[in-house]
């Protein structure tokens, strides 16, 4: 998180109608219950749980204003704006700083902009828009990113009125623990752990594969050269929390360049496995694919295993059929540069 302010925890006056800053205090509540019920079909377990969440810190009351400059969902929420009605809440933005490498610029995530049904095509997400996008600009962001469900038109076309670009559609894939074996990967391929001073290599390999104006290696994963090095107060930090980054790669025995690569990091807090797959664009990455794919269900048949992948790549999407993973998400990644 990076310049932030404790100005959004002022009190505000009462606004009978219009867009005002969240006040924490008294609008985690509501809002809670407008994001459940405005976003119910696409929720996922992790926004189940920030709902929950919500509704825990809106007992706070006073205490809220201390809690939330350590609580990173209170605090995203604190930047965002609200809409109000004949004295109701019916709109809401939230926008919250993304932890990008500096060298990139300021980012900012734009997410939750959602209206109450019975106030829809009034105008209210348009204003709430214009809100965000200019207190974004006012701090001097470089630029704002969001994602999107794939198929909700009237969401996209009110980002592309506002000048936001399509950067690339993916897909959210998850396979159970309790899943029957499937077929097995290729085996005359190699798979290893990426060494530590070959993290140059495979920076190459992810700049010709995932580049940033195509969403880079995934959602808050920008390309960026800082991802490929771990230094070691990060590591040690990881094995405090629990959580780990295996860099698995298929290497180039006669060339020594990496071919394809295969991201899997596991973290208490999720309690699943989360997948990342790469591959040069210069070869078939199909069997590449096929043994990374083959190796990670093998390996954790009884986890639950979540991959994040470009949903442009039909190759990969039917290794992962074929390995029985079940498509959860469809979203676009979009971007406004400022």
């Amino acid at each position: 998180m990076t310049r932030i302010s404790a100005r959004p925890f002022a009190a505000h006056p009462p606004v009978a109608d219009g867009v005002r800053p969240v006040n924490l205090r008294t609008d985690l509540r509501p809002l809670a219950d407008l994001i459940e019920l405005v976003f119910s079909d696409s929720m996922d377990g992790g926004g189940r749980s920030a709902i929950r969440e919500m509704r825990f810190l809106s007992r706070m009351g006073y205490g809220l204003k201390f809690i939330a400059r350590l609580n990173e969902l209170a605090l995203g929420i604190s930047l965002g704006f609200v809409y109000i009605k004949d004295g109701k809440l019916v709109g809401n933005v939230s926008v919250y700083p993304a932890s990008y490498p500096a060298a990139l610029g300021e980012t900012w995530i734009l997410a939750n902009v959602g209206v109450h049904p019975d106030f829809q095509r009034s105008g209210i997400a348009r204003e709430l828009m214009l809100a965000s996008l200019d207190m974004v600009r006012k701090r001097g962001a470089a630029r704002i990113i969001l994602q999107v469900n794939y198929d909700n038109a009237p969401a996209l076309r009110l980002y592309e009125r506002h000048g936001f670009v399509y950067e690339r559609a993916w897909r959210i894939w998850r396979r159970s623990g309790f899943t029957q074996a499937s077929f097995a990967g290729i085996d005359n391929f190699h798979i290893t752990r990426r060494r530590p001073s070959e993290w140059q290599s495979e920076y190459a390999l992810a700049q010709a594969a995932r580049p940033n104006n195509l969403g880079g290696l995934g959602w808050l994963k920008p390309l960026h050269r800082a991802a490929f090095q771990t230094p070691f107060w990060k590591q040690l930090r990881d094995v405090i929390s629990l959580n780990s980054l295996e860099r698995l790669i298929i290497r180039d025995e006669a060339a020594g360049d990496i071919l394809a690569s295969c991201w899997l990091e596991s973290a208490v807090s999720f309690g699943n496995i989360r997948a990342w797959f790469f591959a040069s664009p210069q070869i078939d990455h199909r069997p590449y694919a096929q043994a990374h794919l083959g190796n990670l269900v093998s390996r954790y048949s009884r986890s639950t295993i979540v991959v994040e992948h470009p949903r442009d790549d039909e190759v990969v999407s039917e290794l992962l059929k074929q390995h029985q993973f079940k498509i959860k998400r469809e979203l676009w990644h979009m971007r406004l540069d400022l």
